[in-house]
């Protein structure tokens, strides 16, 4: 059976690909948008997540206009944005602010937001930001060597991947664990299909 609409993930990350497939779809292309995702000067977290996923997902929409190939598509950008209070973290691309962010999290909560955007074929824009409250044990320093000794931090909001070793860390969860991995299924297979995108059909094909 021909799939009615394609839908163009405007990520190139695995684990985004991974829950899109835990949920039965298969992303027809992957489109990672190279944008400045700098914070605004005092924008809160929530508002950066939001923000970044609409411009990741507006870009990958304008990149496909005019070609027919991809016409009638639906596009979905998300961005994870990891804070402790208003403080945002960083991706962590060196060792020592992995290091400074293991620390600042050890023994505390923190939030993690999730922007995603979903763009229809009629150039429809649909949001929703969703947040999980997540506690840390108190790491000790072994934890903390052997963590970065791993090199899991790297590229990741808060310097942690929490379906890696990092989920021992985890004392306490409140919210979509989905979210934390860096996109919230329910949510998103409730835009899609709210937006006539037909989830099962994918099943099917699967």
């Amino acid at each position: 059976m021909a799939l009615k609409h394609k839908l163009i993930l405007a990520s190139g990350s695995p684990r985004r690909v991974d829950l899109l497939h835990q949920a039965g779809i298969e992303p027809a292309r992957l489109m990672p948008m190279d944008i400045d995702e700098s914070p605004n000067k005092s924008e809160h977290p929530r508002s950066l997540a939001r923000r970044l996923s609409a411009e990741k997902g507006e870009a990958a929409f304008a990149a496909l206009k005019g070609d027919p190939t991809w016409q009638g598509s639906y596009v979905l950008a998300a961005d994870t944005v990891v804070a402790v209070g208003r403080r945002i973290l960083p991706k962590a691309e060196f060792i020592d602010e992995a290091s400074s962010a293991l620390h600042l999290l050890s023994g505390r909560s923190h939030w993690v937001y999730t922007g995603i955007c979903l763009i229809t074929p009629g150039r429809q824009l649909r949001q929703k930001v969703v947040e999980t409250k997540v506690r840390f044990k108190r790491l000790s320093s072994a934890d903390i060597e052997g963590y970065l000794a791993s090199g899991q931090w790297r590229g990741k909001a808060g310097a942690y991947a929490i379906q890696g070793l990092a989920g021992g860390f985890v004392q306490k969860l409140v919210g979509s664990y989905t979210n934390v991995v860096g996109l919230p299924l329910y949510e998103t297979m409730l835009l899609l299909t709210g937006e006539g995108f037909d989830v099962h059909a994918h099943w099917q094909e699967g």
